[in-house]
């Protein structure tokens, strides 16, 4: 293993009345506890994106890194934060995850790194499009760093309107591997599904 990975907590989690998503229980745990649980072992470092005042996540023992892009960017901000702190720990790939999706894959960082391309997305299958993109889950080039700076301060902010220019593949997982939690209802139906 070679790769680092960030976990993705910079939202405003607005359908959910703002706050930190992740710090919503599930069962005996915390979103963000089972999120850091799942990638840990996958990894050989991991670090947190946030907003804010970024010592309230002191308690989880990572290091946490803010959006370098002000304005809340949306993921794409969030990745190249963790692609900077990934480059200064000498890392060159880094695995995406969303802190909001506690049951995403235990072989994901495995899966997406079977791939040869600078960007590459998980998706899941879709009966319509063959397969649905799941873009804040994926494994990065650090390198394209300056190029994402670039896109993000000229005003991309869709994922996939800067990975499709980086030549990205997709690795179809599971149906329901993705699911993430946005909605007291969401938050309903993994309590009876997901514990």
């Amino acid at each position: 293993m070679t790769d680092c990975a960030v976990i993705l907590a910079g939202g405003q989690a607005r359908r959910m009345g703002g706050g930190d998503k992740g710090r919503l229980m599930l069962g005996d745990q915390t979103l963000i506890q089972r999120v850091i649980d799942r990638i840990t072992p996958q990894v050989d470092a991991v670090v947190l994106n946030a907003n804010g005042d970024l010592s309230r996540f002191e308690d989880l023992g990572l290091p946490v890194v803010a959006d370098s892009v002000t304005g809340y960017a949306g993921p794409l901000a969030g990745v190249l934060a963790g692609m900077d702190w990934a480059a200064e720990q000498g890392h060159e790939w880094l695995i995406s995850v969303a802190a909001d999706t506690p049951s995403f894959p235990l072989d994901l960082a495995q899966r997406l790194a079977e791939k040869d391309t600078p960007v590459v997305l998980a998706a899941t299958p879709d009966p319509e499009r063959g397969r649905l993109p799941q873009p804040t889950f994926g494994r990065w080039q650090v390198a394209l760093r300056d190029d994402l700076r670039a896109a993000l301060n000229g005003g991309v902010r869709k994922i996939r309107q800067w990975t499709q220019a980086q030549g990205e593949s997709l690795v179809v997982f599971g149906e329901d591997d993705f699911f993430n939690i946005n909605t007291p209802e969401d938050l309903a139906w993994a309590e009876q599904n997901l514990t």
